[in-house]
């Protein structure tokens, strides 16, 4: 279980973030959250889904990493192996800690368990008079960002909802050893159902910014079959 702490100079002033990329330093995730303001970047590497919780009663957007559990394909030889990193994934050990689930701001904490965290090796976080590396000053700019958008999301899925933009998907992936590997359990854009709308919708959904990360979602799906390239090279090349 995670041990969050808040990130304080006189507790870490010698904590240092190993930036190697690998499953031994928690990155091997077949999907990650993205919020939308992720997807006009995101889109160029990733295939980007939807998914509905529930229990939670929220519905969630993913991008992609691999076909089975705990498999990421972008990792590779100790890196990251794209030209963008979800922000979720970016900003990892580091989170947002709150008071209160409705208090706006927040603190910064650390995962205290996290392989990453070390005091001998890797990019040190505060300077000797106990101020922000530019490191860490990038990694709280993050951190805001990935908050405030995840706080505005609601707005977008619950426009998805409100014009029945999302449907179920269902894929069976052909590999090069004769495998079939089955996305199921998440959504995507209906594409035929965004084209029908009127103009109204389409005139809300452009007012309230939804319609470019709609687009980008939607332009995601051509990256399918460079994440199957992937998984087909380390198959045949392990």
């Amino acid at each position: 279980m995670a041990q969050h702490a808040i990130l304080t100079p006189a507790t870490h002033a010698t904590t240092r973030i190993v930036p190697e990329r690998s499953v031994a330093m928690g990155d091997g995730l077949t999907s990650c959250l993205v919020v939308p303001d992720e997807f006009r970047r995101a889109q160029h590497e990733y295939l980007i889904l939807f998914r509905r919780d529930i229990a939670r009663d929220r519905t969630d957007a993913v991008v992609l990493l691999g076909f089975e559990t705990g498999e990421n394909l972008y990792l590779k030889d100790g890196r990251w192996d794209a030209r963008y990193i979800p922000l979720v994934m970016d900003v990892q050990p580091f989170l947002i800690g709150r008071f209160a689930p409705d208090v706006a701001g927040g603190q910064v904490h650390i995962d205290m368990d996290s392989p990453r965290l070390s005091d001998t090796e890797g990019t040190l976080l505060f300077d000797v008079d106990g101020q922000p590396t530019p490191y860490l000053e990038g990694v709280i700019e993050k951190l805001g960002a990935l908050d405030t958008s995840y706080r505005a999301s609601e707005e977008f899925f619950a426009a998805l909802r409100r014009h029945d933009l999302l449907e179920p998907l269902t894929l069976e992936v052909a590999l090069a050893d004769g495998s079939v590997n089955q996305l199921v359990g998440f959504q995507v854009i209906d594409e035929d159902r965004l084209i029908d709308l009127d103009g109204s919708a389409l005139d809300d959904l452009h007012r309230d910014g939804h319609l470019m990360p709609i687009f980008m979602a939607l332009a995601s799906q051509s990256n399918l079959p460079a994440l199957i390239a992937r998984k087909n090279a380390e198959l045949t090349h392990g």
